[in-house]
């Protein structure tokens, strides 16, 4: 096979082909990254009593360190996201996970509240950076028939992260006390990154910007496409639309995509508004309503997995049928089952359950595919940078969501 005089383009280099292992092994460290998030975010929600115990703390000390990790997420979404498009999405995944990974181990010898805020504060710093880079890396080796669902399947390994925590926080803090979630929470990481060094590849559209070597960049073609003859020295290009001059930054804003991308922010406040004073009120109003501590735990648990589920029916369909009428239709049937959610507080068990379970399909499920969306929206070059900010402004209302419920349920 002779590539003489025809150059390899990408995205539509991925776009042609079927998903190959490699591919499918670059879709899976992603995934193990972002797993390894939501276990390092949830952790502290299960240590935070025993905490408080140990060191004599009340609950209003314990917020400071809640939100210290959150803050941190916040800032590495809109600060430390923009660096791949600089630095590459390989090296920015790796110094994160590194780092938040050593941050996490820093917590188990940590004996006071500053230095604990502290720590979290910068483990927040590592998460928030590491999670824009491998949606965009994901985007990057997903054929644009596929990108949404593989982007949802990675995000799935965030909310299976949340679940994980809870159930090794049940066995680890009893038999061995809550700093081994600190040890589980810092071993994981450190345990992946050789993988992450060894198996994963650098974004290509990066190095082809970036006049990289050309044998490496050909070596991940290569591995795309086993097809390839193992020797070739064949140009490379990007289409139009990923070559831009300017800042990842300010590509956000150019003309054909400023309203876009408002438009996405927006709706990320409104989405992650709505899952936080759902994950944050609903413990509080069914149990003011009587409802057991099981039963408290199993609904709050439904709405993850509702959006977990959701992910398997919302990602086909956005690559299928389109990702803006996909989502447009999960909001609307999300508002039905929100205000069902409502109405079922005082209806039998089984019912309210239902209902927790569909609303999560529809929020927590709705944020997964916003994020996809978002990837979908935005070339590869400014792909980490508008998913990191996307995330980061959303955080606005992931931060106003539980107030404004809050005095809501205080005005009765």
């Amino acid at each position: 096979m002779s590539l003489q005089g025809r150059p390899l383009q990408l995205p539509g280099f991925v776009d042609e082909r079927p998903v190959s292992r490699f591919q499918y092994g670059v879709i899976t460290l992603c995934g193990l990254v972002m797993f390894i998030d939501g276990f390092d975010t949830q952790a502290i929600s299960y240590m935070a009593p025993h905490i408080a115990k140990e060191w004599g703390l009340s609950p209003q000390t314990l917020a400071p360190i809640f939100s210290s990790a959150l803050v941190g997420l916040m800032v590495g979404y809109l600060a430390l996201s923009p660096l791949s498009d600089r630095f590459g999405h390989k090296r920015v995944i790796v110094a994160s996970t590194i780092g938040f990974a050593l941050c996490t181990l820093a917590a188990i010898w940590a004996f006071s509240v500053p230095e604990l805020i502290v720590l979290r504060f910068l483990t927040g710093l590592g998460l928030g950076a590491a999670a824009p880079s491998c949606v965009a890396l994901t985007g990057e080796f997903s054929p644009k028939r596929l990108r949404a669902t593989f982007v949802l399947v990675i995000y799935c390994g965030f909310s299976l992260g949340f679940v994980v925590a809870g159930l090794a926080a049940g066995w680890l803090i009893p038999a061995h006390g809550w700093r081994s979630m600190f040890v589980v929470g810092a071993a994981a990481p450190l345990l992946l990154v050789p993988l992450l060094l060894r198996f994963l590849p650098e974004s290509p559209v990066f190095m082809i910007r970036r006049n990289g070597d050309p044998r490496h960049i050909y070596r991940i073609f290569r591995r795309i496409d086993r097809t390839l003859p193992e020797h070739a020295a064949p140009a490379f290009t990007v289409d139009a639309e990923d070559t831009g001059k300017r800042a990842a930054l300010s590509s956000l804003f150019t003309r054909n995509r400023v309203l876009g991308t408002v438009l996405l922010w927006f709706v990320f406040a409104i989405n992650l508004a709505e899952f936080y004073a759902l994950q944050s009120w609903l413990p509080t109003i069914m149990t003011n309503l009587n409802y057991s501590m099981s039963t408290v735990v199993t609904a709050t648990t439904l709405t993850t997995v509702g959006g977990i589920a959701a992910a398997f029916i919302t990602g086909p369909s956005m690559d299928r049928l389109g990702a803006y009428g996909t989502l447009g239709a999960l909001y609307l049937v999300g508002f039905v089952f929100v205000a069902l959610t409502g109405v079922a507080f005082n209806a039998p068990l089984w019912v309210l359950l239902t209902a927790n379970f569909l609303a999560g399909c529809c929020i927590s499920g709705g944020q997964k595919s916003l994020i996809a969306l978002a990837a979908v929206f935005y070339p590869a070059p400014m792909r980490s940078t508008g998913v990191g900010w996307a995330l980061g402004v959303g955080r606005v209302g992931g931060i106003l969501g539980p107030i404004i419920i809050g005095a809501a349920l205080a005005a009765d």
